[in-house]
């Protein structure tokens, strides 16, 4: 049977990373931690309030979780995590949308998360020596970015891939804690040029060791567990009776997050999950392609991680529609015209935790919403990945383009971008849609990356034994974990 996550222990390589481990003072949290952080030691939660949300500590990696209080500093923990519910006058649908917000992580988002699920099983079995692996991290932005920071805090040299077409933001970040980083051919939708150029490090190096999201378990293992639970806690927190979940949406990405989705179908055994994508770039809708400007939410492959088999609809976004909105969120007018309609400061106060593909999530539960013509009753749930403090320069680009904007251009916006939203590019999955899907990964993974036939089959023939065995892992993580502070000390010394 094919193992989704290698835990084989390597004896000498871990003593060394356990050495590494004591000399930079770090303490890895447990997905259950993760999951509730009142499972925290308080002596761990007390280093935690005295460092910077987003400082270089290792003690932040007790901060990769849903809850952390949204405070630069001083902060420690919540029982429920930050989230909006996007008020009727915004998105114009009856249905309550909630969605979850990924600001307020160590490096601002939440793919800070899925690269310490695929690292730490790595670390924790001996498998990747930070005294002489250099990590490398294909991406599109935010994931190279969470493998960087976990990469810095152990002083282990890092690599990033990313393509050149994204934020200028994402760069400067990068150049100050990565190793070396490395800007690819192409925008968002050139995920195949990030593979080549892994490939290259691969063959010319000896000690590259690859996290790549698109395909380690640990990514979806860890939106599984632990974002998956945490939107069960805000659902509970803001479903009134008589509300029900109709479903979750994410756009694609690493495919990481939909298994959060995954997750909440064992919680509401009837709501559907929708998978979302670009409209200039239509992969999963009609095996299209083409580049776009909604950043983070890679395409032009199916990945490896992704359980098409669970998925139920897939919902394409205009780019058009996803800037203008960004815009309208992020212009003091936007905001005056907001109010006029209605919008509570309150809410508009929030509106800088949504990024860009943040709108795209969100655009996306407006037309489910309308598609499947849903009532005041329907609750759909979704994510913001990242914040708009990553995106300013994406602001200054289209106020240069179009420098006049007033409220007649943000009423303009919303009535267009977000009210007239269309119920087109969405697809309900038949089962041989969905296989259709599905055989699109024998090209980038068989023919490209290597991987066999007979786990690309695994997956979907036997889909109801392979998949469900990711979060059987999660316990052995765990314990494996718990050894690793063991044998450092460090938790003891506190």
């Amino acid at each position: 049977m094919v193992q989704l996550i290698d835990l084989t222990v390597h004896e000498e390589q871990l003593k060394k990373t356990v050495q590494r481990a004591k000399e930079r003072n770090i303490i890895i949290p447990t997905f259950a931690q993760m999951k509730n952080p009142d499972l925290i030691p308080e002596k761990v939660k007390e280093a935690v309030r005295q460092t910077g949300l987003w400082g270089f500590d290792p003690i932040n990696l007790f901060r990769i979780t849903w809850k952390n209080e949204p405070k630069a500093d001083g902060g420690g923990f919540q029982a429920i995590p930050n989230y909006m519910v996007i008020p009727r006058e915004l998105s114009g649908v009856d249905a309550k949308i909630v969605a979850m917000a990924g600001k307020f992580f160590p490096t601002g988002s939440h793919k800070v998360g899925p690269t310490l699920g695929c690292l730490v099983p790595a670390l924790v079995t001996g498998q990747f020596d930070p005294t002489y692996h250099q990590a490398v991290w294909p991406s599109t932005g935010n994931y190279c970015r969470g493998g960087a920071f976990n990469a810095h805090l152990l002083a282990c040299e890092s690599i990033a891939i990313l393509p050149e077409e994204m934020s200028k933001e994402r760069f400067e970040w990068l150049q100050q804690v990565a190793g070396e980083v490395y800007a690819t051919p192409g925008c968002e939708s050139n995920v195949k040029e990030i593979y080549d150029k892994t490939w290259e490090l691969v063959n010319t190096r000896d000690n590259v060791f690859v996290f790549n999201q698109f395909s380690e378990f640990g990514n979806p293992l860890w939106h599984y567990e632990v974002t998956g639970h945490a939107l069960e806690d805000v659902l509970d927190e803001v479903m009134n009776e008589g509300e029900g979940l109709f479903g979750s949406c994410f756009t694609s990405g690493s495919a990481g997050t939909t298994h959060a989705g995954e997750y909440l179908k064992t919680v509401y055994p009837n709501a559907k999950l929708a998978v979302g994508e670009a409209v200039q770039c239509p992969t999963l809708y009609d095996n299209g392609f083409g580049g776009h400007r909604i950043e983070g939410i890679g395409d032009k492959h199916v990945p490896w991680i992704h359980n098409i088999r669970n998925n139920d609809v897939v919902v394409a976004v205009d780019d058009e529609d996803t800037m203008a909105a960004f815009r309208l969120f992020n212009e003091p007018q936007g905001h005056d015209y907001l109010r006029s309609v209605g919008v509570a400061d309150e809410f508009i106060e929030t509106l800088p935790w949504i990024g860009i593909s943040g709108v795209a999530n969100i655009l996306m539960a407006i037309k489910m919403a309308r598609y499947f013509e849903l009532g005041s009753d329907d609750v759909i749930a979704t994510v913001l990945t990242d914040s708009a403090d990553m995106y300013a320069s994406r602001i200054r680009e289209m106020q240069e383009q179009v420098p006049e904007y007033d409220r007649v251009s943000a009423a303009v916006a919303h009535e267009r971008h977000m009210l007239g939203v269309k119920t087109d590019y969405v697809l309900e999955l038949t089962y041989a849609i969905q296989k259709r899907i599905h055989n699109l990964k024998y090209y980038t993974w068989v023919e490209q990356q290597g991987k066999e036939v007979a786990e690309l089959d695994a997956q979907w023939y036997g889909a109801k034994t392979y998949w469900p065995r990711l979060p059987e892992y999660t316990e052995k993580i765990d314990a494996l974990i718990d050894a690793f502070n063991e044998q450092t000390g460090l938790l003891k010394k506190m």
